[in-house]
């Protein structure tokens, strides 16, 4: 589903992505790890199209965002880390707002308006402005609106930020059941329990070089550990003196 290949991209004469190749398929929740500054960031936003790779490509269910774009963004949905929405709609309009942009008829907007409400628990505000939401309640309904147009492909960066234990509880739990369902999880993250208790592979980035991608076992191996343990694995992998590339 998703197929990064030597993709590169550079600010001046920094390189904050470097020869990224990577494979996620189907149905796969996978994990992007990696310390401030890594690449993340930089690369989730070159797979949502906001930034133009310098070298390389990447394929989302076989469509180029280089030839594909239109179409490789339909099926997608990307959850930045900030909620950036229109705080003077009420949040019920502002899916109805992006219903109409993914060209949805107007009974199918109302239904899955309907379907994200009671999944993401948010029926107690979304009638009142956002201007008024908390940055968790903005959070859930940028998470809520991008589910509307059922994408293939859920592109998210640190979706736990802002939300209380409970809000963590259910995000997860939805994450979880739309990759058993078929949809395809990309999440970026710095909480490791997160990532080792969803994710089916984790990829670890350190100064923008892919340093490991794999299951657990298979980043031990080439952490050269025998600790299971995500975090000291991650520590290992990302150290200041070299990591393992």
């Amino acid at each position: 589903m998703i197929e990064i290949s030597h993709l590169v991209k550079d600010f001046g004469r920094v390189r904050a992505v470097n020869d990224l190749t990577l494979t996620v398929g189907r149905g796969e929740f996978f994990g992007f790890l990696g310390p401030n500054g890594a690449g993340k960031t930089t690369t989730i936003k070159m797979m949502a199209g906001l930034l133009r790779p310098n070298a390389g490509s990447i394929r989302l269910s076989g469509l180029s965002l280089d030839g594909d774009a239109t179409a490789a963004r339909r099926i997608c949905a990307y959850i930045p880390d900030k909620p950036f929405i229109y705080e003077k709609l009420t949040g019920r309009e502002f899916l109805r707002f992006i219903g109409h942009l993914w060209d949805m008829d107007r009974k199918e907007i109302e239904k899955k308006i309907e379907m994200v409400k009671d999944l993401f628990s948010i029926g107690g505000w979304i009638d009142d402005l956002i201007e008024g939401y908390s940055h968790g309640m903005k959070q859930k309904t940028v998470m809520a609106q991008a589910l509307l147009h059922d994408p293939q492909i859920i592109i998210v960066d640190e979706p736990m930020v802002g939300l209380d234990p409970r809000s963590i509880r259910l995000v997860g739990e939805i994450f979880t059941d739309l990759s058993r369902k078929g949809t395809t999880i990309f999440m970026s993250t710095h909480t490791l329990t997160h990532a080792e208790e969803m994710c089916h592979r984790i990829g670890i980035i350190n100064r923008g070089v892919l340093v490991a991608a794999g299951s657990i076992d298979e980043l031990m191996t080439v952490a050269h550990t025998a600790n299971r343990e995500l975090e000291e694995i991650f520590f290992t992998l990302t150290e200041e003196d070299g990591a393992v590339r």
